[in-house]
């Protein structure tokens, strides 16, 4: 794999602040996309959570023609581990290491922490996509890195990717998709008589001795994050040991981007014991972080499931993406999809043996994707 003859200006950007915020989001495609806005990659490093100490070193392309006018950007970073991404290549690093070789640092071109779907080349021609993902090679090969890897990629990007000799990889994800739905109950009488009971039993249980609320905008203060970050700690060191993101990164989505966020929060007797995180996009709602204070059977499930249904459908969405992973989401009406990254990798040996890998877990992928998509709780001819 070559890089791209055509000749554009390359530049790295060791911070977003580099360029202007209008300067950024103006290489976004239309509709709204709050991970790749300017905003939220800004407040990931101004609050240290995407930064060299954290092992997400920002080196963001910036594309320009000779005259300097802007031509595409990419968010890419150097990382020192693997942690984050939610695309798994522990044992490629395993490998690489047994053969005398070193995976990290590489360049990873993602949201960091955030395994939502979404554009990745910021450009609006393919030439430029393609210039974009040259330069990634050119940076690969002349920091000596081992590899340069797009994950959680749109069907656009994901194809000049391919084209130009990328490894492609599959995964799946359980997102709801809305099939003209107006409202949850028009949701239910999709579903078989046996799981819609299940459902409802489970928000009542859920519900029983709880008041929920969905914040957005001007409704969020500073309290509320106070009670979500509780919350989110709490959960997170019991069940991951250590969470990615800090209070000072909270701060920062309250004062520029509240406007894009529905925090959905529930209390008991007065006192706050659960909150979910999502953010609203002009196609998709994404739930991202969750934390409780207590044990309820099935709070989980509505506070994350079952509520941003609610609130997406409130909002006309097509889908609502509820993170990765998680069986538990299919018999809840949550449908599973394939999801998409690209790698290139600089050793030949790797990349051959990944290349033989891909094929077989493409296809187990896609198999159980036909699996589960006959487990689904819908009624037949429903979807």
């Amino acid at each position: 794999m070559q890089p791209s003859a055509d000749t554009f200006n390359a530049r790295i950007l060791t911070q977003i602040s580099e360029v202007g915020e209008t300067q950024w989001d103006a290489h976004l495609p239309n509709g709204s996309h709050p991970f790749l806005s300017w905003r939220f990659l800004h407040a990931l490093e101004e609050s240290g959570c995407a930064a060299d100490e954290t092992g997400w070193i920002p080196r963001h392309i910036w594309l320009e023609d000779e005259k300097g006018q802007s031509l595409g950007a990419a968010p890419l970073y150097a990382k020192l581990h693997s942690q984050g991404e939610y695309v798994f290549d522990h044992g490629w690093a395993d490998a690489l290491a047994r053969a005398g070789g070193q995976y990290y640092p590489k360049l990873q071109c993602s949201v960091p922490f955030t395994p939502a779907t979404g554009p990745r080349l910021l450009a609006k021609s393919e030439a430029h996509k393609r210039a974009l993902a040259s330069a990634m090679i050119s940076a690969c090969q002349q920091w000596d890195m081992s590899g340069v890897h797009l994950t959680f990629l749109q069907n656009e990007d994901h194809k000049v990717l391919t084209e130009m000799g990328f490894s492609a990889r599959e995964d799946r994800q359980f997102h709801f998709l809305n099939r003209g739905y107006k409202t949850f109950d028009g949701f239910l009488a999709s579903l078989t008589s046996r799981k819609r009971k299940n459902i409802r039993k489970e928000r009542q249980a859920a519900q029983h001795g709880v008041v929920i609320k969905r914040l957005t905008g001007d409704d969020l203060k500073d309290e509320h994050w106070d009670i979500f970050y509780r919350c989110y700690l709490d959960t997170g060191q019991r069940k991951w040991g250590r969470p990615y993101l800090n209070r000072e990164f909270f701060a920062r989505m309250q004062e520029t981007m509240r406007e894009d966020i529905c925090l959905i929060m529930a209390w008991m007797d007065g006192d706050p014991v659960a909150a979910a995180l999502n953010f609203i996009g002009s196609d998709a709602l994404y739930g991202r972080n969750w934390g409780t204070l207590i044990d309820k059977p099935f709070l989980h499930f509505e506070l994350c499931y079952y509520q941003a249904i609610e609130a997406g459908l409130e909002r006309g969405l097509p889908r609502v993406e509820a993170g990765a992973q998680g069986e538990h989401k299919l018999s809840r009406g949550y449908e599973p999809v394939a999801t998409h990254s690209a790698h290139y990798l600089a050793h030949s040996g790797l990349r051959s043996a990944v290349e033989d890998y891909l094929v077989q877990e493409r296809e187990a992928v896609e198999h159980e994707i036909e699996i589960l998509d006959q487990h689904t709780p819908f009624k037949k001819g429903q979807r």
